[in-house]
């Protein structure tokens, strides 16, 4: 091998910047210039010597490069040929000279120079057997090369086989062959022209391998689209035919093609193309094709592979449930629990929340506040009268008018998978000849069991793992016991009035002028007129009905602004009756005097609390127990208890046993049409009943409730926080509670934990000496939260804006 000698010269010359190609000494090189740095560095070469330096860009993205942007070699090139195009560039021939090495870039007249070192090879050509056998190589490589890539021809090979120079080679293979214009620059960058050899076959074998498997696919294609030329002419065959027939095979295609593109579980897939079978053979216009077609269509509706994403931080799920609900501190908490416990643990699933609360306390909106605070898609299910077990699961394909349940048709409404799903109205449901709904609902509410939930239509294992569950009811006592213990339960309270008065004034208001086309400047309405409107036009737990008449109210107004008579309008207190009517609603008040036989109970309903009266007359007679006030039978049993005590205890207050045979005894409760029950009235029905007995009168300032045993114990109740509202509503200035109530005392409102005085006991023997007065003024000792309180007190009135 002979040794060469490099030879050196230092140029300044205008510099033309490539993108994706490379220019390579001995080589032609067709370019057409565009931008307008290149074409002025061009009209300078043209107006001198017609040298230029041709330059890779290392990304071909920038418009603008700048000395950083290029490699470091390039070729000094000659103009050899010039052409405008037809869109007015200049496409040019360059010929290349010899490779630069660029020592600086410098910005000239809206063009680059750069100062290069031109480097070349001095003597004879390279020889020696190691030279013979890369050629030797490298000349069997090009004989598969022109089978394969897509611009090298047998022309190029030829042409290039004649070469004996090996650097001449080498650069000519490159600038042909290598795809790569990294790959190309690489070569440039090489001077030795034996080590350029070694490079090129590395590089060139490494680029036939892509470009056999590129070749391979690419046949394999062609070869599909011959078959697939065959099979669509046949099918064009089919379609005419069918077409006379009146059938549709465009249909068939796209059921094929669904079921194709759906990402399907394999046993799902293939279930499907049976069917899809079954369809194509099926005559057009057959009931069965009709069963077929829905049950295809419902199969793929199904959202397969599709889930919401996004996560949400508590702080911001806490903005959201404090923006759309007022109030609700307890049950806000237990919801955000529940969403830091899934956002920590994604393994934590089915943990199935049930929602009860009176009507219109807002379960269904906390349950659509919770799906946005998931970012999951909300879908209601109304269970409400849903009587039959296919509502749940679904008819069997095979029946006429076969439908999927609603679980099924859920998953369809949201397109998702794991959309939170509000089971509606679950105390609602009902059951006959055709199956139980509620037992349906086992399998669902199941963490074991939803991972394979199969409805009667799709006849396939669906997993509902994903989905969210919310249950809400209005009572625990319509609800089945295996249902309830599959679910978590939260209770909603009823809503004080001075969280009523928030939310009409943060949330009902605004919605109902903004749905009006009012302004809030139009319609106003003072806090004491609100609160008119909430205690004497709506007795309820929740704000419904609060908010219908806020509506009538605004539409009113909105009639008078309309017809011109006014421009705005604030409603006062005195003003509710000429929008309204007369009050729709008064609460019970107690009696003015302490009387014989009568006591204040209190009673919890779904409108919140009351405050219930009991009568006792005693009258000649037979010992007969009379009771009236449509009075359901554990309140009949809490009267005979009651009876059953006072005459256990009739010694003490000197009751003559005669006194239970020939007397009578009728207890009523006022309001006759509505109906009542529960055991929490024992307690006052007793005092009442000791009281006509031993003719002590019982203080009209004070009410009480709690069940009664049959040994006198007094039992926890339910409902505490709504009936000592009640009781606070009506003037009551003290209430008896039983003592296993005391813990719940955080739960009564604070309006009326500072206005009224409670009182706790754990037998019937400290009652009597709390409620019964011998003459007016006497006191009660020992309250809880306040003073005690005179009859006389009790004619103060009692601040509710506290």
């Amino acid at each position: 091998m002979t040794t060469n000698l490099e030879k050196t010269e230092s140029l300044t010359l205008p510099v033309i910047a490539l993108r994706g190609s490379v220019c390579f000494p001995s080589v032609q090189l067709n370019l057409e210039i565009m931008r307008g740095f290149s074409l002025k560095a061009f009209s300078k070469a043209a107006s001198e010597d017609g040298k230029v330096l041709l330059l890779a860009q290392k990304d071909i993205e920038v418009t603008s490069p700048r000395e950083k942007d290029f490699y470091r070699t390039g070729t000094i090139a000659q103009i050899h040929h010039v052409a405008k195009a037809t869109d007015g560039n200049l496409s040019v021939v360059f010929e290349g000279l010899s490779r630069a090495k660029v020592e600086s870039i410098d910005a000239r007249d809206g063009y680059l120079e750069a100062t290069v070192v031109a480097k070349s090879l001095r003597a004879s050509n390279v020889i020696g057997d190691r030279v013979d056998a890369l050629m030797m190589h490298a000349h069997h490589l090009l004989k598969e090369l022109p089978t394969i890539h897509p611009h090298f021809t047998e022309e190029m090979r030829i042409s290039a086989c004649a070469m004996v120079d090996c650097g001449i080679f080498a650069d000519f293979v490159a600038s042909a062959a290598l795809v790569d214009y990294h790959a190309k620059q690489s070569i440039l960058e090489i001077l030795h022209p034996v080590t350029r050899l070694e490079k090129l076959i590395y590089l060139l074998e490494d680029e036939m391998e892509i470009m056999r498997c590129e070749h391979d696919i690419s046949r394999k294609v062609r070869s599909h689209i011959d078959e697939n030329q065959r099979e669509y002419y046949l099918r064009e065959q089919i379609k005419v035919i069918q077409q006379e027939l009146g059938e549709d095979s465009d249909e068939l295609e796209e059921y094929a093609f669904r079921i194709d593109s759906t990402p399907l579980p394999a046993d799902v897939a293939k279930k499907l193309k049976k069917e899809l079978a079954r369809l194509s053979k099926t005559p057009f216009g057959a009931a069965e094709s009709t069963v077929l077609r829905n049950y295809l269509d419902t199969c793929l509706d199904l959202p397969w592979g599709q889930y919401s994403t996004g996560e949400c931080t508590i702080q911001q799920a806490k903005a959201i449930l404090d923006a759309d609900h007022e109030g609700l501190d307890k049950v806000k908490d237990r919801i955000l629990e529940y969403l830091a416990v899934e956002s920590l643990s994604h393994s934590v699933k089915n943990q199935i929340l049930c929602l009860i609360g009176p009507p219109g306390t807002g379960k269904t909106s906390i349950a659509s506040s919770l799906a946005k605070a998931m970012r999951r898609k909300y879908v209601r299910i109304s269970l409400g009268g849903v009587r039959d077990e296919a509502d749940i699961r679904g008819h069997r394909k095979t029946y006429v008018g076969a439908m999927p349940g609603r679980i099924i048709n859920a998953l369809i409404d949201a397109k998702t998978m794991n959309p939170l799903i509000l089971l509606d109205e679950i105390d609602k449901l009902t059951s006959d000849a055709h199956g139980d709904p509620a037992s349906a609902l086992l399998e669902v509410l199941d963490p074991e069991q939803n991972k394979y939930f199969q409805d009667h239509f799709v006849e396939f294992p669906l997993d509902l793992s994903d989905c969210v569950f919310v249950a809400t009811a209005n009572s625990y006592d319509t609800i089945p016991e295996p249902l309830l213990d599959r679910m978590e339960v939260i209770d909603i309270r009823s809503y004080s009035e001075n969280e009523k008065v928030a939310i009409a004034k943060n949330h009902l208001l605004p919605k109902q002028i903004k749905r009006h086309g009012l302004t809030k400047r139009q319609f106003k309405i003072t806090d004491e007129a609100l609160r008119e409107v909430i205690r004497k036009y709506t007795r309820e737990a929740g704000v419904r009905n609060l908010e219908r008449e806020l509506a009538t109210l605004i539409r009113k107004v909105a009639r008078k602004i309309a017809e011109g008579e006014r421009k705005s309008v604030t409603i006062k207190s005195d003003m509710l009756s000429a929008y309204l009517g007369k009050p729709k609603s008064y609460d019970n008040k107690p009696e003015t005097e302490n009387m014989i036989g009568i006591v204040n109970g209190l009673a919890y309903t779904q409108s919140g609390g009351d405050l219930l009266p009991v009568e006792v007359k005693l009258m000649n007679g037979q010992g007969k127990l009379e009771l009236t006030g449509s009075l359901g039978e554990v309140m009949r049993e809490s009267a005979s208890i009651a009876l059953s005590y006072v005459r256990s205890i009739a010694d003490q207050y000197g009751i003559p046993d005669e006194a239970f045979k020939n007397k009578d005894i009728h207890i009523h409760f006022p309001e006759g049409a509505t109906p009542k029950d529960g055991p929490s009235a024992g307690a006052a029905m007793t005092v009442a009943l000791l009281s006509a007995f031993a003719k002590k009168p019982v203080r009209c300032d004070i009410a009480m409730t709690g069940e009664m045993t049959l040994r006198g114990r007094i039992l926890a109740i339910g409902g505490l926080r709504e009936k000592t509202f009640a009781a606070f509503r009506s003037g009551i200035k003290h209430v008896i509670l039983p003592i296993d109530n005391k813990p719940d005392l955080d739960e009564i409102d604070e309006v009326v934990r500072a206005n009224v005085c409670f009182h706790f006991v754990s037998m019937f023997d400290d009652i009597p000496s709390l409620v019964f007065s011998e003459e007016e003024g006497a006191q009660i000792e020992d309250g809880l939260n306040t003073p005690p309180f005179s009859l006389a007190d009790s004619a103060k009135p009692v601040n509710l804006h506290a």
